[in-house]
Formats: C-alpha cells, sequence, structure tokens
C-alpha cells in the first residue's frame, strides 16, 4: 500500500504505545527516516505536533475510542479524520490524519490502527469526522461541547460530480464548460452549488471533501 500510494502510512500498536511499520515518505516524518519515527513511537507526537494541539489529540484519543465502542459491531468498518500540524524546527505543514482500527483483541478493544497521513485541504486545525463505511451518516466532534453531532450525508448531481472530477484533473472553468457541453455560467452554478452542499470555500477543499464521502 505504501509503495503504490502518495500518502504516509504507519500501524499504530495502542498497547505497547509503538509503531509497527512507518513508510518512507517525507510527508509525516519531519526529517527523521522512517526507522527514527519506528523507534520514537508515541514520543514522536509530543516532539512534532505543536503544543496546543496535542491537548487536541489527546481529547481526540480519549473520546474517538469511547465512540469506536458505541460501534462495537461495525468498529473495523469505522474510521475517523482529523487535521494537526506537525513541525519540523520552524517550518509547520497542516497534515491530514485518518485513522481506523485493523485488528482488535480478544476483548474487542482497538490493538492494531492503521494511520494514513496527506496534506490537508483546510486551513485550521480540527475537522473531526467519524465515519462507517456504506453508511450515508456521519459525525463531526464539537470542542466546544465535547460531543459527536451527527450529521447526514450530503448527494450531488451527476453534473456537479463530473465538475469535481474534471477539476481534479486540472482544467480551468472554461475547458470544464467545453468538455461538458454547457455553458460558462452553467459550471459557475454546478461549482457554487457543490460549495454550498459541501460548506467549502474552494475547489481544493470540495474535492477532499467530496473524496471523504465517495461522492467522486
Amino acid at each position: 500500500m505504501a509503495r503504490v500510494s502518495y500518502h504516509s502510512v504507519y500501524l499504530i500498536d495502542y498497547f505497547s504505545k509503538s509503531f509497527l511499520y512507518v513508510s518512507n515518505n517525507p510527508i509525516f516524518l519531519c526529517g527523521h527516516s522512517a526507522e527514527e519515527v519506528k523507534e520514537l513511537g508515541f514520543q514522536f507526537y509530543s516532539e512534532h505536533v505543536p503544543e496546543e494541539e496535542q491537548n487536541m489529540l489527546v481529547e481526540l484519543n480519549s473520546n474517538g475510542f469511547k465512540f469506536f465502542d458505541r460501534h462495537n459491531n461495525d468498529k473495523l468498518k469505522c474510521y475517523m479524520l482529523y487535521n494537526f500540524h506537525l513541525q519540523h524546527g520552524r517550518k509547520r505543514i497542516l497534515v491530514n490524519h485518518k485513522i481506523t482500527p485493523v485488528l482488535l483483541n480478544n476483548k474487542g478493544q482497538i490493538w492494531i490502527a492503521l494511520c494514513i497521513v496527506s496534506h490537508s485541504a483546510y486551513k485550521t486545525p480540527g475537522h473531526v469526522q467519524f465515519h462507517i463505511e456504506g453508511s450515508p451518516r456521519y459525525w463531526n466532534y464539537s470542542f466546544k461541547t465535547h460531543n459527536w453531532e451527527e450529521q447526514q450525508g450530503c448527494t450531488i448531481t451527476n453534473d456537479e460530480k463530473d465538475v469535481l472530477i474534471l477539476s481534479a484533473e486540472g482544467l480551468t472553468t472554461s475547458e470544464i464548460a467545453d468538455a461538458m457541453c454547457k455553458s460558462l455560467d452553467s459550471v459557475k452554478y454546478y461549482k457554487r452549488r457543490v460549495f454550498e452542499k459541501l460548506e467549502v470555500g474552494s475547489i481544493t477543499e470540495a474535492i477532499f471533501r467530496a473524496a471523504i464521502h465517495k461522492l467522486i
């Protein structure tokens, strides 16, 4: 998986608080080798996540695991994603972090989890979501109420989907209009509708969120 993906991939053992595997991808490494990050284990977060965001991760770790437990029958179908900064010296990058259980112990607790790290399409940390594979429902986590808030997944039309796919291929609005045999105003309308439905402000965010919700 690490060889064929541009994402950074690593495996966490929650009982030994160690990393079992770390892919050789610079997105996550913060200047270390993959083997050095593996040796650091959980200490990596304290060294490379800004202090003000470490508390966010601690809260997510606690309340996220409790929420996984509420979906015990579907636990291996669930995944959580959120955004935080990685810091290497004076350089900071905002990453999107997805986590899903891959192995439970004999008590049904999460033992091994797969984590996938990519560059975030957001501008700020947080934006926590919890999904169940195959379900239109998902949950946002509120750091104000410290609770999960259920959301209904949105749908997009075929024309709106085509605009997102062609945008992801790098086409301009004019080129998309030509490819779809639509007017420029129609394509702009489809974009506005997608932005409203996905609650985003840019095409990059729209593509990112549509991919998360498996709309494209």
